[in-house]
């Protein structure tokens, strides 16, 4: 079974800096599509960046790009979401994502792939 837990939510001030991980299994990490999206209450989920770990394709949301960087340690089966410069906009529940078939767009889209549990970040203003 494809599985991905997410950790390392908290609450930061703006300007600040976190980083997010995904412990994932069950599909090799390093042929899929992984990403991360949010969901802000009251908001419906928006994909924040998500890559071909293989290829190195990225997308990124324009409201991260330069921001939030995403990693993958294909040793650890480990996705990360470095951010920084946060904003309290970025206040969300992030959800780590993959698509173990290596579909970029369709992840991007959010039609195809498994998610993980969320895990909450607060920014404070």
């Amino acid at each position: 079974d494809v599985q991905l837990q997410a950790s390392g939510g908290g609450l930061v001030q703006a300007g600040g800096s976190l980083r997010l991980s995904c412990v994932t299994s069950g599909f090799a990490l390093g042929r899929a599509a992984i990403g991360w999206f949010r969901q802000a209450p009251g908001k419906e989920r928006e994909s924040v960046v998500c890559s071909h770990n293989r290829d190195g394709d990225t997308y990124y949301a324009d409201s991260v790009r330069g921001r939030f960087t995403i990693s993958a340690d294909n040793g650890k089966n480990t996705v990360y979401l470095h951010m920084n410069n946060l904003k309290p906009e970025d206040t969300a529940v992030y959800y780590c994502a993959a698509e173990p078939r290596g579909n970029l767009l369709q992840l991007w889209r959010g039609r195809s792939g498994h998610w993980g549990q969320g895990t909450l970040v607060t920014v404070s203003s």
